[in-house]
């Protein structure tokens, strides 16, 4: 048999199956470089690291404007190189970190293979296995380098992770193992015949194996908009320098003048503004955060992408042994149908077996004495199969009946009988299988198993029921709080295993789960859309086959669902290699663990909801980061198009975009991407995504642009006109920040805060203002800058109420049946009345506290940073207000309670103001009237239900 893709074997020399190779041969061909040893990379290498942190297109970009600003001595514009440089150096010491996290656990769980040297049998590393080795193949086992068959009883190997063919094939004295391939049934012997490069596996590895960004939305949609940033950035640039060069004079008399280097860095300013450099930072430190977080809850991640497949799961398979219970499975007792000599002998074989399996190994205490004192030997066997469900072996007779005995899963042995109440048989399993234990028949023929039976896998005639047995398994105490959870956030639960459906379902009422009956898989059609229909209706299913559950992950695919696949056993690996996403416990078989993309190294399923929650955190907040970049994006090739159009020069410096970039965009989207969401992702990223980026983009950019024509048209000085600009864009950076970042809490809070805090300072300390060209911008400009903030903000918020609507209907479209368990209220009109007035308050406010910022320019110099800080804070209350106002109108609690605080508060100060002063002013009075009827609105018996933990309307 030859292995496609790998060399032919060389002439390997004979060496005696039972006693293996002698540890000097070893020694031997290990120093001589016959081993297996193999370096396939599970993470990225240090170089793909290095080159996706440093060498990129638009690194390239900005180094080479960094070095043309150095050599025209502006090396004041030139921050934005340093940003880079610490972008790079950060995200690759980020994923570093990460790489070595990983690297060491996967080490840790690096498989093993089993070998027969100096005749004692060995576990040892898969790399350390040598030519001419003797493996010892069992069920469960992934075959670690091409070997070929020396012994075999009853084995047979799945290659359809290497060939695509579904079907296990039997293997026979002389056939080829291929390495990778997974031994599901029987055990055998097999001589090393290729190792290491040579070998089959090894021969794709670095396609099979390596880290990969294989299905990546994310990843494909940032590399979307960095072409079309890419294919851009060239003739706008153009366009610019043109537009730049004319408002000099012409290309000719700004060469003359030496105005060019001007022209030059208002291009660079342009250009480099239009480059989202940190959105792929910020994505490769958020997959390589969330892995690492994963590796210290004992999760191994083998793909980093499997992080943002975490957040699209909307559907979890969840195999009931190792996963639900607890996969140690303990003998329960044998209930007598028909009294047969011998079958304690062979149940005591069936335990003593070489290739039991988990279950038939607990027989093996229980019935040890009677195997003991009278073993049986084999005559002729059919080694247990996950497909088949039983196995058989026939006996001589040697004191006890001559004959067949077969022990597997009743209904897959005497079909509708172990089904049928009125049948003995069917009585004794329905009865049993309903308290949860698992069950299995051993039953006898008198008629002896021959080799055609072997080869076809087939029962023989004339069997009747011995014995039916019972096993017990525990489920897992945490169980049933993470099935909670799982419901809680519109996660579908489907329980697949292979045993009787009685049996499950007992086991899913135990952690929780509404299951009257398990669904029959010998039952389910054969076509694929009957199939998904049955997966929608049910979720507990019982004697389920390994193809039969490739076939249910497939099915619910093919429905739209993102499927996460978890198991242990050998039976699972097919469906775990299919799903969207694979998790295998580390119990499991070594075949399992390696097509796994997670593996949960301590076997706790409690680790799940973990698993689940890091991966939406991680996707989450990188969409709502990438707004932030999209939008900085947007307005800036927009205002580079117009200007360029206009012929308007650049209304800035590099340096002064540095100061908007840093503290509106590049600091709070590193926090940002790091906060806790627990929002399930749904495809559509960039198009939510460009949904507010290209609006509200828009809006920053027709401000700005309308503000130059008006500042520029009266004649002011180039300086004031791009301070103003700058401070119109640094507040609406601000604002964007913190529409981005509701619902607002502490954290985000401090965040936002902090970097406006940042941001007056720099406006307000001399030398800052002096390195940042920053000067009074002058009272009519201050109007303008004024008008422009508030309008733009006033059109962000509406662009923001739109785009959520949109999404919310987007998000209902593609997921309906995410939480049945929930009613939509619809928000009462006081609230929406109240929501307004607060909107208006909030916006009056910040309206007020940029008049009062500014205003710091007329007051002596010592009163410059007090007059800053008081206008700091009233625009920050302001901005305050109208997120509390959004968090209104979605229902939100804690939103109602700071309302309530604030309006408690003003309406106390203004009446103990008015009876201090007995100044009946229409100002207070108004006030007074107002966040009274706000308190009233919103803790009226209508708001009462609306502010209840329900799906809101809308939100």
């Amino acid at each position: 048999m030859s292995s496609p893709g790998a060399t032919a074997p060389a002439a390997i020399e004979e060496v005696d199956p039972a006693v293996g190779l002698r540890a000097a041969e070893v020694d031997v061909r290990t120093a001589d470089g016959r081993s297996n040893a193999y370096r396939a990379e599970t993470s990225r290498s240090a170089l793909s690291i290095i080159r996706a942190n440093v060498f990129t297109l638009f690194n390239g970009i900005v180094f080479a404007c960094f070095g043309i600003l150095f050599a025209l001595g502006r090396w004041q514009d030139a921050l934005f190189g340093f940003a880079a440089v610490a972008n790079a150096v950060i995200g690759s010491v980020q994923e570093f970190r990460a790489k070595a996290a990983l690297d060491k656990l996967a080490l840790l769980n690096a498989a093993q293979a089993r070998v027969r040297r100096d005749a004692v049998e060995q576990d040892v590393a898969q790399s350390a296995v040598v030519l001419a080795d003797i493996l010892v193949l069992r069920a469960g086992d992934q075959v670690p380098a091409d070997a070929r068959i020396v012994r075999s009883r009853g084995l047979q190997i799945d290659e359809s992770m290497l060939t695509g063919e579904s079907d296990a094939v039997d293997k026979h004295p002389g056939d080829e193992a291929l390495s990778g391939s997974i031994v599901v049934g029987g055990e055998g012997d097999a001589q090393v015949v290729r190792v290491g490069a040579d070998a089959y596996a090894n021969a794709f590895a670095d396609e099979a194996k390596r880290f990969s960004l294989v299905g990546s939305e994310l990843r494909d949609s940032i590399n979307r908009v960095l072409s079309w940033v890419g294919w851009a950035i060239g003739p706008i640039g153009l366009l610019v320098l043109n537009a730049q060069m004319q408002v000099a004079g012409g290309w000719r008399a700004a060469w003359e003048s030496g105005s060019w280097v001007q022209a030059v860095v208002n291009t660079i300013a342009s250009l480099t503004a239009m480059i989202p450099l940190g959105l792929v930072l910020m994505t490769s430190i958020t997959f390589a955060v969330g892995a690492a977080r994963l590796a210290a809850r004992q999760v191994l991640v083998n793909e980093l992408p499997a992080v943002e497949g975490l957040a699209r799961v909307d559907v979890i398979c969840l195999d009931k042994t190792g996963t639900l219970t607890e996969g140690e499975i303990a003998y329960d007792d044998a209930h007598l149908l028909d009294e047969v000599a011998g079958w304690r002998r062979t149940l005591g074989w069936y335990g003593s077996a070489p290739d039991a399996n988990a279950t038939a190994r607990t027989l093996r205490e229980p019935f040890a004495a009677e195997a003991a004192q009278r073993p049986r030997v084999a005559r002729e066997s059919i080694g247990f199969s996950s497909a088949r469900k039983w196995s058989a072996v026939a006996f001589d007779d040697d004191g006890d009946p001559a004959g067949t005995w077969v022990l597997g899963a009743p209904e897959m042995v005497f079909g509708a009988a172990a089904t049928d109440a009125a049948d003995p048989l069917g009585a004794a399993v329905i009865e049993r299988a309903s308290t949860g234990r698992r069950t299995l028949v051993l039953a006898f023929s008198p008629r002896q198993l021959t080799t055609a039976d072997v080869e076809a896998e087939s029962l023989p005639d004339e069997l009747v029921a011995v014995a039916v047995l019972t096993f017990r398994e525990k489920v897992r105490t945490d169980a049933a709080q993470t099935l909670e959870y799982f419901r809680a956030q519109g996660v579908g639960i489907r329980i697949i295993s292979g045993d009787n459906p009685r049996t499950v379902a007992a086991i899913a009422r135990e952690v929780g789960m509404d299951a009257a009956e398990g669904y029959d898989a010998r039952a389910l059609p054969d076509d694929d859309e009957a199939l998904a229909a049955v997966l929608e209706e049910h979720t507990v299913f019982g004697r389920v086959t390994p193809d039969q559950k490739k076939r249910m992950v497939l099915a619910l695919q093919s429905r739209g669902h993102t499927v996460a696949m978890t198991g242990d056993g050998v039976n699972d690996a097919l469906a775990i290699k299919t799903a969207d996403i694979g998790i295998a416990m580390n119990s499991g078989a070594a075949a399992t663990k390696a097509v796994a993309r997670l593996v949960l190294l301590d076997g706790r399923f409690s680790h799940l909801p973990d698993v689940v929650a890091e991966g939406r955190q991680v996707i989450a907040n990188i969409e709502r980061v990438s707004m932030l970049f999209l939008t900085k994006t947007t307005y800036a090739t927009l205002l580079a198009i117009l200007f360029g159009v206009l012929v308007l020069e650049f209304p800035f410096l590099p340096r002064q975009l540095s100061i908007t970039d840093g503290l509106t965009i590049g600091i709070p989207a590193f926090f940002l991407a790091l906060m806790p969401n627990a929002q399930r992702y749904i495809p559509g990223f960039l198009r939510r995504s460009l949904s507010f980026a290209i609006p509200t983009g828009v809006v920053v950019a027709l401000t700005l642009t309308l503000y130059t024509l008006i500042v520029r048209g009266a004649g002011t000085p180039v300086d004031e006109v791009r301070t103003g600009a700058t401070i119109i864009l640094a507040v609406v950076g601000i604002w964007i920040l913190a529409v981005l970042s509701r619902p607002l809490n502490r954290f985000k809070g401090a965040v936002v805060g902090a970097m406006f805090i940042a941001l007056v300072v720099i406006f307000s300390v001399a030398l800052s203002r002096q390195f940042f060209l920053l000067v009074d911008p002058g009272q009519t400009t201050a109007l303008v800058v004024t008008a422009g903030c508030i309008g733009a903000i006033v059109l962000i918020e509406i662009v923001r109420a739109v785009q959520r609507r949109y999404v919310a209907r987007a998000l209902q479209d593609a997921a309906p049946h995410a939480t049945p368990h929930t009613r939509e209220v619809s928000r009462p009109v006081p609230v929406t009345i109240a929501v307004a007035l607060v909107y208006v308050g909030g916006l009056a406010n910040a309206m007020f506290g940029i008049l009062f910022l500014l205003t710091r320019y007329d007051v002596p110099g010592s009163l410059v940073m007090s007059v800053s800080l008081i206008g700091a804070g009233i625009i920050l209350f302001g901005l305050l207000s109208v997120a509390a106002a959004a968090g209104l109108g979605r229902g939100s609690g804690l939103s109602r309670l700071f309302i309530s605080v604030l309006a408690v508060a003003i309406v106390g100060l203004q009446l103990w103001s008015l009876a201090v002063d007995h100044d009946w002013d229409v100002w207070s009075i108004g006030q007074i009237v107002v966040y009274a009827a706000v308190l009233v609105a919103v803790w009226a018996p209508p708001a009462n239900r609306f502010f209840r933990p329900v799906l809101r309307a809308g939100s």
